[in-house]
């Protein structure tokens, strides 16, 4: 069998994205090893969901350091000495230090709550809703120095519908984040989707967004 694709995480909150990844892999259709779990918050419910799944686990407090760049180059220096293949940002709510972000150029994905390049940053259900879109939806993308702007390699699509709030849809939404997420990591592991100085999907650039069916 092909080793297993070593991926770090870093995710803020409760981390429904990282036991959506976590599931997949205990499911034995995600091909990787978790080797390290790392949070900005030590009360981050993504740490005791890898506690339990027995993944290691990294709490930094960024009070702790001068100024952003140092809590950035500690964190990934962490990053980097667990072994990991790709890291994947998983609600992750820091801005990243550009020249730390550059090291990893191809090797860091994240998952964004908005069809990007409508609504990069936070409060994207409710900025959805106030321009009146008829649709929303989730992307991942790798990950650059320009907040939420590196190229998207996946999207998946909801309708807005009548009546929906902040609350139904960031429900609705998330159900449909955590198909695209896995799917995204298991293209990567398998090596359908690459990186070669741009995205490649079966040898191929990613001009447009892959869908999970493309992915699957």
């Amino acid at each position: 069998m092909p080793t297993p694709l070593r991926i770090a995480v870093l995710a803020s909150g409760r981390g429904s994205n990282l036991a959506a990844l976590i599931a997949a892999r205990d499911a034995g259709t995600l091909p990787v090893e978790f080797v390290l779990v790392a949070s900005d918050k030590a009360s981050a419910g993504a740490l005791r969901l890898a506690e339990a799944a027995g993944i290691p686990t990294l709490a930094l407090n960024p009070k702790s350091y001068p100024d952003r760049p140092s809590f950035d180059r500690e964190l990934f220096a962490r990053v980097a000495a667990s072994g990991a293949d790709l890291l994947v940002l998983a609600g992750f709510m820091r801005v990243i230090d550009g020249a730390v972000v550059a090291k990893w150029e191809g090797r860091a994905i994240n998952i964004h709550p908005s069809l990007l390049p409508k609504y990069p940053g936070l409060h994207t259900h409710r900025r959805c809703l106030e321009a009146g879109d008829a649709e929303h939806g989730a992307s991942v993308h790798y990950v650059t120095a320009e907040l939420d702007g590196g190229p998207v390699v996946a999207q998946a699509r909801i309708p807005v519908g009548a009546g929906a709030t902040e609350a139904s849809l960031a429900e609705r939404l998330l159900a449909e984040e955590h198909r695209l997420l896995p799917a995204v990591v298991g293209a990567i592991a398998c090596g359908r989707l690459r990186w070669n100085g741009e995205a490649l999907f079966d040898g191929q650039p990613v001009t447009t967004p892959l869908t999970v069916a493309q992915l699957s």
